[in-house]
C-alpha cells in the first residue's frame, strides 16, 4: 500500500528534498499562463492551484502543495484511452492512427486531408477521437468499461467523470465535432459520430488529484504492470511503445523541448495537470491550472525542468 509522506529516496538522490526546494522556487515565480478558456468550466477553477506528487515503485510516496484537489485531467485521460485500445487491438491499431509528432495544432484539420484521415498520433484530438471509436467497437458499455479500466488499475472506486466539465466541453466542442465528421467522411471513424464525441468528451473529463494520477501512472514505469495486483495492464513492449509516444508526442507543439529540458515521457492537459514517468523509478504528477502559450501548465513545466535537472536524472 502506497502510504504518503513516505520515504523518497534512490542511492545519492533525496527526492523529498528536491520537490520542497523546486516546488518553493517555482512557486515564488511569476506565472503569466492563463487557464484554458475555451472550455467555460474550467475557468472556475482557482487559477492559483499548485500541486505536486511523486509516487516509486519501491513504494515511496511524497506530495506537496494542492496535490490532494481533484481536477479535470482532460488529454491526459488519452494515454489511458490508447493503454485499453492497445491492449485490445495489439499492433493492428497502428492501421488507424500514426506515431509521429504532428507539428500542428492539436486540433487540426489540415493533416487529416493530406493523411487520408489517418490521425498523425494517439494524443492530438483527432487522434483520440479515433481511439474512441475503435473502444466504441469493441466494448458492451464504452462510458462505463473505460472507467471500470481506469479504476482497476489504481484501484480507486472513487475515480469518476465530472457530468459539468463534460457538458461544458459539448457546448462549446464545434472544432472537434468538425474532426470528427472529417475522419468520418474519410472512412475512419466507423460509428455514429454523435456517439464517438460523446464518449470523448466524457473520458476526457475525468477527475483526480495528484496522488490519484502518479499512483494511477505507474504500470508505465513498471513495464506495463499494476503494481497494486501484479496484473499486466500492457505488455512490456507496448508499455515501452507507450512511453515512446509520451515522449515524442506527449506535449504538442511542445514536446521537443519538453524531451530536451525534462527528459522524461510524459503528458499535459489542459486543466493544468502533467503526469511523467520515469521507466523503472516513479511516476510524478504536476497541477497548475495556468498554462503557457502552448497549452501546457506554465509552472507544472517549470518544475519538472528544475526536478530533473536538480535529480540529474532522466531517461537519457
Amino acid at each position: 500500500m502506497y502510504k504518503p509522506n513516505q520515504p523518497v529516496k534512490t542511492p545519492g538522490v533525496n527526492y523529498q528534498d528536491i520537490i520542497q526546494e523546486v516546488y518553493q522556487k517555482v512557486n515564488s515565480m511569476e506565472d503569466p499562463g492563463q487557464p484554458a478558456s475555451y472550455i467555460p468550466e474550467l475557468e472556475t477553477v482557482d487559477a492559483d492551484n499548485f500541486g505536486v506528487y511523486l509516487t516509486t515503485l519501491d513504494q515511496g510516496a511524497f506530495g506537496v502543495g494542492n496535490c490532494y484537489e481533484a481536477f479535470s485531467i482532460q488529454s491526459i485521460a488519452k494515454v489511458l484511452s490508447l493503454s485499453l485500445a492497445y491492449g485490445i487491438l495489439g499492433e493492428h491499431i497502428w492501421n488507424r492512427v500514426g506515431v509521429e509528432p504532428s507539428g500542428t495544432a492539436f486540433n487540426s484539420l489540415i493533416q487529416l486531408d493530406a493523411d487520408n484521415g489517418i490521425p498523425r498520433n494517439p494524443f492530438i484530438n483527432s487522434g483520440a477521437i479515433v481511439i474512441s471509436d475503435i473502444l466504441l467497437s469493441n466494448l458492451e458499455n464504452p462510458k462505463e468499461d473505460f472507467l471500470a479500466f481506469v479504476r482497476s488499475i489504481s484501484k480507486n472506486p472513487a475515480i469518476n467523470y465530472s457530468p459539468t466539465i463534460a457538458a461544458s466541453e459539448k457546448a462549446v466542442g464545434f472544432r472537434n465535432v468538425a474532426l470528427c465528421n472529417f475522419i468520418k467522411s474519410l472512412g475512419n471513424i466507423n460509428n455514429d459520430p454523435a456517439e464517438v464525441l460523446d464518449f470523448y468528451f466524457d473520458l476526457c473529463s475525468l477527475e483526480m488529484n495528484c496522488k490519484e494520477l502518479s499512483e494511477l501512472f505507474l504500470f508505465l514505469a513498471n513495464n506495463g504492470v499494476n503494481v497494486f495486483d501484479k496484473s499486466a495492464i500492457v505488455t512490456k513492449s507496448q508499455s515501452k511503445r507507450i512511453n515512446a509516444l509520451m515522449q515524442t508526442c506527449g506535449f504538442y507543439d511542445e514536446s521537443g523541448e519538453f524531451a530536451f529540458k525534462v527528459g522524461l515521457p510524459g503528458k499535459s492537459g489542459v486543466g493544468g495537470g502533467i503526469i511523467a514517468v520515469h521507466p523503472n523509478q516513479y511516476a510524478i504528477a504536476v497541477w497548475s491550472p495556468k498554462l503557457n502559450t502552448k497549452g501546457n501548465s506554465y509552472k507544472g513545466m517549470r518544475f519538472l525542468e528544475e526536478f530533473t535537472t536538480k535529480s540529474q536524472l532522466s531517461i537519457f
